[in-house]
């Protein structure tokens, strides 16, 4: 066993646990939802974070990537020649929604019988302290090859724009791996489902509800259409299929919109239908795109109204071989700290990880604190214990990355 593996087993043990925990806790606090109305956005949990790094004597570039909402990335070197190895998560959260369907303070921070709540606590702030208290730890350790860039970024619930920005940035050329901090239960999650959004617009001619002859009905058509999409998303789960990690494509009808709700009296003149397709690899985007247009205006010419479909958004499947520094870096850390085999997965939606992989060609892994199937509901929570072991993982699998430690110096297999 060399030197360099002897460090990385060493950087675990120098997480310091009650502060990764407390501010899991103070970020829990802050409601970093994007909500100008409420007068909420991720810069105050943007500045604790700024704020901590400081404090260790790191120096965090703060840019608004739009009003009021600043990405921190801090670049920490380890004082040797290596690779460079980012640790990424988001600063802001989703709406907490009907505060009655909460048995906690959504906002409050709350450990109970070793439970974490409040919204935010799994996706993402757990993952947020996790990777700064890991790195820290790793910093402690002594000198390292390469260099730890911690990014956390906002606006990940929404467009991505904080990621978008980073990738336009020249320190993301020279990142080689990155770990994406979100909440996958015990998972490694090498590859992320593909998403594709579409918004199709129906256009006929409106009409008095009694004299429906005079004009051109958007609705059946676009019920035609949702049929269609149906049959299309039975298609495409035969072939290509089911995926090992990221079960089925499908293609989900989320919006619809025909005009006001209390104008029954009105075949409106227009209806917007909202597609939101989640694909496995081996489906063409532009090719589902161009299907969609085609049975649309097929249906179309049948009920005398014309269709637009357009591309709001089209995030690739983001894919990192198994066998990746990265991944088995992840991987053996997990066993280190838990003394259990890790499993892999997929990430059901999109993350942050799936811009840094499409603008910038990072490969990356999925992998932190949290249940899986927790994000965006009532009494959202980590478990204390799972945000202080995923820490101890980040800080294992970190120097394990940077040092080019192999599994044979661990003396074991996969």
């Amino acid at each position: 066993m060399t030197s360099d593996t002897h460090a990385a087993l060493r950087a675990g043990h120098l997480v310091d646990e009650q502060a990764v925990v407390a501010l899991t806790q103070e970020l829990v606090r802050i409601p970093s939802t994007w909500d100008p109305a409420r007068e909420r956005s991720e810069q105050p949990a943007a500045e604790r974070v700024a704020e901590v790094m400081r404090g260790f004597g790191w120096q965090p570039e703060v840019v608004e990537v739009a009003p009021g909402r600043p990405n921190v990335v801090a670049v920490v070197d380890g004082g040797l020649p290596g690779p460079t190895l980012m640790f990424e998560g988001h600063t802001d959260v989703v709406t907490e929604g009907s505060r009655d369907e909460w048995t906690v303070d959504p906002f409050g921070g709350d450990i109970v019988d070793g439970r974490l709540y409040g919204r935010g606590s799994a996706d993402m702030k757990a993952g947020v302290a996790a990777m700064i208290h890991a790195t820290r730890a790793v910093e402690l350790a002594g000198p390292f090859p390469g260099r730890i860039v911690v990014a956390a970024l906002v606006d990940e619930e929404g467009q991505m724009l904080g990621a978008k920005h980073f990738t336009t940035t020249p320190l993301a050329a020279e990142v080689d791996a990155a770990i994406v901090c979100e909440p996958e239960a015990e998972e490694i999650c090498a590859v992320a489902k593909g998403a594709v959004r579409l918004l199709v617009t129906c256009t006929g001619r409106m009409a008095h509800g009694a004299m429906p002859q005079h004009g051109r009905n958007p609705i059946p058509a676009v019920a035609e259409l949702v049929q269609a999409l149906n049959r299309f998303q039975a298609e495409l789960q035969v072939v290509p299929g089911e995926h090992e990690h990221l079960g089925l494509t499908y293609l989900t009808p989320t919006v619809l919109d025909a005009g006001s709700a209390d104008q029954i009296n009105v075949i409106p003149g227009r209806a917007v239908l909202g597609v939101d397709c989640r694909t496995v690899p081996g489906v063409d985007h532009a090719a589902l795109a161009e299907r969609v247009r085609s049975d649309a205006a097929a249906i179309g010419a049948r009920h005398g109204v014309t269709f637009a479909v357009d591309v709001v958004d089209d995030r690739p499947c983001a894919v990192t071989p198994e066998d990746h520094p990265i991944a088995l870096a992840v991987a053996r850390a997990h066993r280190d700290v838990t003394g259990v085999e890790p499993a892999f997965g997929g990430v059901p939606g999109a993350t942050d990880g799936t811009i840094l992989w499409r603008d910038s060609g990072i490969p990356n892994v999925v992998y932190g604190p949290g249940p899986k199937w927790i994000a965006h509901q009532p009494d959202e929570y980590v478990e204390v214990d799972d945000v202080v072991r995923k820490t101890r993982v980040y800080a294992e699998a970190a120097l394990v990355f940077l040092t080019g430690a192999t599994v044979a110096e661990a003396g074991g297999g996969l």
